[in-house]
């Protein structure tokens, strides 16, 4: 009897482990279909052009050519255009923590039907697609000569990113307990104070995962940023590598090179709050 009851324990374990390796080598390929381009570009960068066309994609350069960095920093004119796309990111994140925390704020805490109408408002600016926001905004800010300006492409960021912003940060704002306010406000403290000081160091993953998703956004932005933008002397990273990409002369090794460049600041501030997004993330989703 005692070997049959073992036997009987030992079909589920064995269908477990099963089921268990079957997600392991599909999850393995998985992240090698994502890291395998990410390993031909960093491969690419250190080629010549004769091994780019002459060689396949995996076979490693005969010597790593660091010259194709130096062209991407001269081609790309590296140091105008990495400042305006850390300033636009820079500046448009910030302001859209600030105020898409406070806007959370003033949703999650008052009941008023205005509030849940400016939530609802909020909603239905997620469920427009991106692509059809790209004629009034661009008409918008040429009536206001918003274009080829610098504040009028940090507004247009912030026009498209508050959105979301406003729905993570209230989904989020439902694990800050309301009695640490009202301690708060019983011992003295002003509206501006309890927030500043109570409610916003509470909102660290939230804020964490807000400016990671939308430095990823503006950082990478190519089709606003080429939209608004025409000046040399204002265009972002994306719109400078495109002209490698051009059909009368392309440097893929270059641009591969411009890449890994642009990608290295987005890796490390992901780096730097990734448990805070992951926090953010996760709390997020089951309070909401």
């Amino acid at each position: 009897m005692n070997r049959k009851r073992k036997e009987k324990q030992d079909i589920p374990k064995q269908a477990y482990t099963r089921v268990t390796l079957l997600i392991q080598i599909f999850m393995t390929v998985v992240a090698a279909m994502f890291i395998a381009p990410i390993l031909i570009i960093i491969n690419y960068s250190f080629k010549t052009k004769k091994e780019l066309y002459l060689t396949s994609p995996l076979s490693l350069p005969s010597e790593l050519q660091f010259d194709n960095y130096k062209k991407a920093f001269t081609k790309l004119n590296m140091v105008t255009t990495f400042s305006n796309t850390f300033f636009y990111t820079v500046v448009s994140v910030v302001i859209l923590a600030l105020l898409c925390g406070t806007t959370a704020w003033a949703i999650a805490r008052c009941k008023a039907k205005f509030f849940r109408f400016c939530y609802i408002y909020f909603i239905v600016g997620i469920l427009i697609p991106y692509q059809a926001l790209f004629l009034p905004i661009y008409i918008i800010g040429y009536n206001m000569k918003l274009t080829n300006t610098r504040i009028g492409i940090i507004f247009m960021y912030i026009a498209t990113g508050i959105s979301f912003g406003v729905f993570l940060m209230t989904s989020f704002m439902s694990t800050v307990p309301i009695e640490l306010e009202e301690a708060a406000r019983i011992d003295g403290c002003s509206v501006f104070r309890t927030y500043f000081s109570v409610v916003m160091p509470l909102l660290k993953p939230a804020m964490a995962t807000l400016v990671i998703m939308q430095a990823f956004q503006i950082w990478n932005d190519y089709l606003l940023a080429s939209l608004y933008v025409s000046k040399k002397q204002l265009k972002t990273l994306t719109v400078a590598i495109q002209s490698l990409f051009s059909a009368q002369t392309s440097d893929y090794s270059t641009a591969m090179a411009a890449i890994i460049i642009s990608v290295l600041p987005i890796a490390i501030l992901f780096i730097s709050l990734q448990k805070y997004f992951i926090k953010g993330m996760t709390v997020g989703a089951v309070k909401g």
